[in-house]
């Protein structure tokens, strides 16, 4: 897990750092998404299929989560879906990032609570990055 453990300065008071749970099985990309979030501050987490990101989130309440729907195992709609009926669970953000792009497939997602859907093959790291921050600010901040 990417994570940062620096121990906040004697006498100051450090912000709560943003947390986001990056759950892709490909690690290319997987550490291309780590990367670029990392540089944007965030404090990052990660799992490569739906059943250690399920174990992530026992002990972990990330303010996002980044969710693959084609995983080893279980898959990210029943990710989504289970998520969504845990009340501990239910309100966090999850941004869909999918190589699946018809419209079922979207539809099913954001029926299922997804907050947004976004197209691996249509988006750039830093377009990525600013869907998380809007999300992100509507959110919490």
């Amino acid at each position: 897990m990417a994570e940062s453990n620096t121990p906040p300065a004697q006498g100051v008071e450090q912000p709560k750092q943003t947390s986001i749970l990056v759950v892709e099985d490909d690690i290319f990309l997987r550490n291309l998404i780590i990367k670029k979030l990392m540089n944007e501050n965030y404090v990052i987490w990660d799992a490569t299929d739906g059943t250690s990101a399920l174990k992530v989130l026992e002990t972990k309440k990330p303010h996002l989560i980044l969710l693959d729907i084609l995983l080893p195992g279980i898959d990210g709609f029943e990710v989504l879906s289970l998520l969504k009926k845990n009340s501990e669970l239910a309100q966090i953000p999850v941004i869909i990032l999918s190589n699946l792009g018809s419209q079922d497939d979207i539809e099913k997602a954001m029926k299922l609570g997804a907050t947004d859907y976004i197209i691996k093959a249509n988006f750039t790291l830093e377009e990525i990055a600013e869907r998380i921050k809007k999300i992100l600010g509507e959110k919490y901040f």
